[in-house]
């Protein structure tokens, strides 16, 4: 393949070159497949180098993984100047400055000679927290596992519904008349109605039902998703956890121990389709057919996490997700794609999905489930 192939047809050489290293063991997010393709409408490719840090610096977010990136790209783009190109890696200075909130930054020595031909990297020590902010999917594991612990400190309460069972009234919520205690309060004072009770409806928590897209475009996400889903089931009640994928499995037995890692092992021998396909519509309607429409859904808050991408048909999933808003009482829609800059839905199956939420919100980081766990209050 050569330059002139990639500039003439820049989207599908970009999807088969990003296929490619994952077929190799590379990690690739959606997100950074979406950045290389504009990449590529950006730079002028009839430079080799060009081409190759456009992936470069989109595609890979570990060190460990150049080596293969290397190794697929003069695998994949064979033309003149490309199969025996050489990336000659600039020196890189690291200069360290530390932050210092009641002073001034100190001053660069002056007695070291300026190095034009070498990368100058300021890093600097700070105490503010960036992992609330780190997109799930370049995290390490231990940044996941941190995250993880944050996930546990939420705290989801969800609004209440009014209950069919009635309860003493307090204050001025009168209902109707309690003459059961009202006559017992009379006979304690020589049948005289001194006092008059009153009763009214009770209230209890709405439930919360957790659909978890567990498919290949979703696994820089879904594990991290897989964590918060925990969090919910083991933090509150009347919460249902279920995992979407070729199929629909419930897990929420599985999610119930305070354990995480025997929850997630228990969840992850359940739940046979992890990284595979995906069927939204189907899995949906099983939903609404087995447990949603019949009663799981009813007046309950339905929070679906997933990027929209759906190998079946756009109508289907519309029209599935059009019951699911009829039986719910409020479903909200959260993409991890949604904070790529310039993103818009224009994936057929969250396009056809999107006229029936209520609220659609990002879903990357920790920030945006805390802001999850505020609209689910709401």
């Amino acid at each position: 393949m050569s330059v002139v192939e990639v500039k003439s047809a820049p989207e599908s050489v970009a999807v088969a070159f990003v296929r490619a290293l994952r077929q190799a063991g590379v990690t690739v997010a959606l997100g950074s497949a979406i950045s290389y393709v504009q990449a590529l409408g950006e730079l002028d490719l009839e430079v080799s180098e060009a081409l190759y840090w456009a992936g470069r610096v989109t595609l890979i977010r570990k060190p460990e993984e150049i080596a293969t990136y290397d190794t697929v790209f003069r695998s994949f783009f064979r033309g003149p100047g490309l199969v025996d190109l050489v990336i000659a890696e600039p020196p890189v200075e690291i200069s360290l400055v530390f932050d210092d909130p009641d002073g001034e930054d100190p001053a660069p020595s002056r007695e070291e000679p300026e190095r034009r031909d070498a990368i100058v990297l300021e890093v600097r020590y700070s105490g503010m927290e960036t992992l609330r902010e780190k997109d799930f999917a370049l995290c390490s594991t231990a940044e996941l596992d941190e995250a993880r612990r944050l996930m546990s400190e939420l705290r989801l309460f969800g609004s209440r519904r009014r209950s069919r069972r009635w309860t003493k009234a307090k204050g001025s919520d009168r209902t109707r008349l309690d003459l059961r205690r009202t006559v017992c309060d009379a006979l304690r004072a020589s049948g005289e109605p001194m006092r008059r009770s009153y009763v009214t409806h009770g209230d209890r928590p709405r439930r919360l039902v957790l659909l978890l897209d567990v498919s290949g475009s979703m696994e820089p996400y879904s594990r991290a998703f897989l964590r918060f889903v925990h969090a919910a089931v083991v933090g509150r009640t009347k919460v249902e956890a279920f995992a979407m994928g070729t199929r629909l499995t419930r897990m929420t037995r599985e999610l119930q121990t305070h354990d995480p890692d025997a929850a997630l092992g228990r969840a992850a021998l359940a739940v046979v389709d992890f990284s595979g396909g995906t069927r939204l519509g189907e899995t949906i309607g099983t939903f609404n057919n087995l447990w949603g429409v019949r009663g799981m859904a009813r007046g309950a808050i339905v929070v679906v996490l997933s990027d929209g991408w759906d190998r079946g048909e756009p109508v289907v999933l519309g029209a599935e997700m059009r019951r699911l808003q009829r039986a719910a009482f409020r479903v909200i829609w959260v993409n991890p794609l949604k904070a790529t800059p310039g993103y818009a839905p224009l994936a057929q199956g969250m396009a056809a999905a999107l006229p029936h939420v209520d609220e659609f919100i990002e879903g990357h980081s920790l920030a945006s489930l805390e802001e999850l766990a505020r609209v689910i209050a709401a």
